[in-house]
C-alpha cells in the first residue's frame, strides 16, 4: 500500500490509492469514529431506562435501529466515494432551502450541544474526583478536546476515538456479563413487540441510539483516511457494518444491564446524563467500589468519544457549509481542518456555551434546539433517497431495492419522531 503521507488529491486529501486485496480489516476506522461519536451518554441512559421499565421486550428495536444507522452512514459515504463530491455539495445541488435549514440549525445545535456534552463528561470526572467543582471539569473537557482537535491530524485523532470506545466496550460489556443476563428471556426480545406505554422508547431505540449530525459527517472521515475513489466502497462497507455491530453489541449490553439490575428490582434512574449517577450507586451496591469506579471510567470515555467526534467531524460540516454555501466555492476543499471556518466552529462549540453552565440551559432553547433538532435525521434520510437515485451518482453506485428499502423505513420512522418532538413543543 502507498505511504499515506506520500500523495494528496487534487482536493487535499490523503490518498492512498488502491485498497488492498488483503488485511483489510486492519483499515477499519472512520465508521469507529462515527459509531463512538453517535452513542453519547443520553443515549445510553435512554437504552437503560427502556431496559428498566420493559425488560428485554424492546431489544429487537435496538438491532433494527443499528440496521438503521448502518443504511444511514452506508448512504453518506456512497455518495463521497461515488462522486468525489462532499455531503454539503449534495445538498446545495438540492436546492437553497438546504443552505437555509442547515445554517440555522447547525448553529443552534452546536451551541447548546457544546454545554450537553461537556457537562456529560464533567459527570463522571466530579464523581470521581469530587474536589473540583462540576463547571470546570466541564470547561477543561470542552477546552482540551478543542486543542486537541486544532492541534492533530485525522490519524492521531481516529487512534484516539478507537482507543475510547475499545474502554466503553470492554467496561459496558464486562459489566453485562456480571449481572448474568437471562439469555431465554434476551432471545425473547429479539421477537418484535410493542408493551403497552413503550411505543416512544421502541422509536427512540431505533431512531436514537449511535444517530446525530455526526452520521453526515462519515464520508468526511471515509476521505480522511484516504479513502478516496469506488474502488474503496468495499472497505467502507466493511468498516461500517464492523462499527454499527460493535454499536449493536455495546447497546445490547445496556439494555441488559437496565433489565437485570433494574428491572427486576424496580429501581428508577433519573432522565438526562445523571441516570448514569444513578446507576453507579447501584453497582456500587451490589458489586463494590472498584466495579464502581470501573464503570465510571467507561461513562468519562463514552462521554469525551462524544466530544472528540463533534468536534472534529461536525467542525469539518461547518467549514464545508462555509465553503460550499456561502462561499460557493467547488471542486478543491484543500485544508478543511485548517480553515478559518473550521477554527470558529470549534470557538462556537467551546466557548459561549460555557455561558450556559454557569446560568443553566434557557428552557426556550432547549425547546427550539429539540424541535429544530428533530428535523436533521428525516432530512438526512430524505435527501440521501434523492441524492443516491439521482443522475449526480454514477449508475452502478445508485441505490437498489435494499438501501432505497432501508433509507425509506428510516425516513417514515425519523418523520414519526419528529412530529412527536413536535407535538411535544405544541403542548409546553
Amino acid at each position: 500500500m502507498n505511504d499515506i503521507s506520500s500523495r494528496q488529491d487534487v482536493g487535499g486529501f490523503p490518498d492512498v490509492g488502491s485498497p488492498p486485496t488483503k488485511g483489510r480489516w486492519k483499515l477499519i476506522g472512520p465508521g469507529i469514529v462515527a459509531a463512538a461519536t453517535g452513542v453519547g451518554a443520553g443515549d445510553l441512559v435512554a437504552t437503560l431506562i427502556a431496559g428498566s421499565r420493559f425488560g428485554y421486550a424492546l431489544l429487537w428495536a435496538a438491532v433494527i435501529g443499528c440496521i438503521v444507522k448502518i443504511a444511514l452512514a452506508e448512504g453518506s459515504a456512497r455518495y463521497h466515494l461515488a462522486t468525489g463530491s462532499t455531503m454539503l455539495e449534495g445538498w446545495k445541488s438540492l436546492g437553497r432551502w438546504t443552505s437555509w435549514y442547515f445554517g440555522i440549525y447547525i448553529l443552534i445545535w452546536g451551541f447548546v450541544y457544546g454545554a450537553t456534552a461537556m457537562s456529560a463528561t464533567a459527570l463522571p470526572l466530579a464523581a470521581l474526583f469530587p474536589a473540583v467543582p462540576l463547571w470546570l471539569w466541564a470547561i477543561l473537557s470542552g477546552s482540551i478536546c478543542a486543542i486537541f482537535v486544532s492541534l492533530n491530524k485525522y490519524e492521531m485523532f481516529e487512534n484516539v476515538m478507537k482507543f475510547f470506545i475499545g474502554v466503553m466496550f470492554v467496561i459496558v460489556v464486562g459489566v453485562a456479563l456480571m449481572v448474568v443476563p437471562n439469555v431465554g428471556n434476551a432471545l425473547t426480545g429479539l421477537i418484535p413487540s410493542i408493551p403497552e406505554g413503550s411505543v416512544v422508547y421502541t422509536l427512540g431505540l431505533i431512531g436514537g441510539v449511535g444517530g446525530t449530525i455526526t452520521m453526515a459527517s462519515y464520508g468526511y472521515w471515509v476521505n480522511a483516511k484516504g479513502w478516496r475513489s469506488p474502488a474503496w466502497m468495499g472497505v467502507m462497507r466493511l468498516d461500517n457494518r464492523v462499527s454499527y455491530a460493535i454499536t449493536g453489541i455495546f447497546v445490547i449490553a445496556m439494555l441488559i444491564i437496565g433489565a437485570e439490575m433494574l428491572y427486576t428490582a424496580q429501581i428508577t434512574l433519573s432522565t438526562g446524563d445523571r441516570g448514569l449517577l444513578d446507576l453507579d450507586e447501584v453497582l456500587r451496591e451490589r458489586f463494590g467500589p472498584v466495579v464502581s469506579v470501573i464503570f465510571l471510567i467507561g461513562f468519562f470515555a463514552t462521554a469525551i468519544s462524544s466530544i472528540l467526534g463533534v468536534w472534529h467531524g461536525v467542525s469539518m460540516l461547518f467549514a464545508d457549509f462555509v465553503r460550499t454555501h456561502i462561499k460557493g466555492e467547488t471542486g478543491s476543499r484543500e485544508g478543511l481542518e485548517k480553515t478559518p471556518a473550521f477554527k470558529f466552529y470549534l470557538f462556537w462549540l467551546t466557548i459561549p456555551p460555557m455561558a450556559l453552565l454557569w446560568f443553566g440551559r434557557p428552557f426556550t432553547l432547549v425547546i427550539i434546539y429539540g424541535a429544530l433538532g428533530a428535523f436533521f435525521m428525516p432530512f438526512l434520510a430524505i435527501t440521501l433517497i434523492w441524492l443516491l437515485n439521482s443522475a449526480r451518482v454514477p449508475k452502478e453506485w445508485r441505490s437498489g431495492w435494499v438501501s432505497n428499502g432501508l433509507l425509506g423505513v428510516a425516513a417514515a420512522l425519523f418523520i414519526v419522531l419528529c412530529a412527536n418532538e413536535v407535538v411535544g413543543f405544541i403542548s409546553r
